[in-house]
């Protein structure tokens, strides 16, 4: 079972610095992802700044999220 997010920082170039429970740190570019329909709001000036923690994920909005899983496994390992 993937552990929660428990802190994410946005980084430049549409990067994401995820702290989950279990201490581990993951760098996650959501550049790949920006092509969805799901995620190209983020696209908007000032819009991938709002990422913040919600129930263990990172979310942008109420309609606007990803999983915990995608950020962990997908994720590269940071120190």
């Amino acid at each position: 079972m993937t552990p929660d997010v428990i802190d994410v920082k946005t980084q430049p170039n549409f990067e994401l610095m995820v702290t989950f429970a279990d201490g581990a740190r993951k760098l996650f570019s959501m550049l790949p992802y920006l092509q969805y329909p799901a995620f190209r709001p983020l696209n908007e000036p000032g819009k991938f700044a709002l990422a913040h923690v919600s129930n263990g994920t990172v979310e942008w909005t109420d309609e606007i999220d990803i999983s915990p899983d995608t950020l962990y496994i997908a994720g590269q390992t940071a120190t």
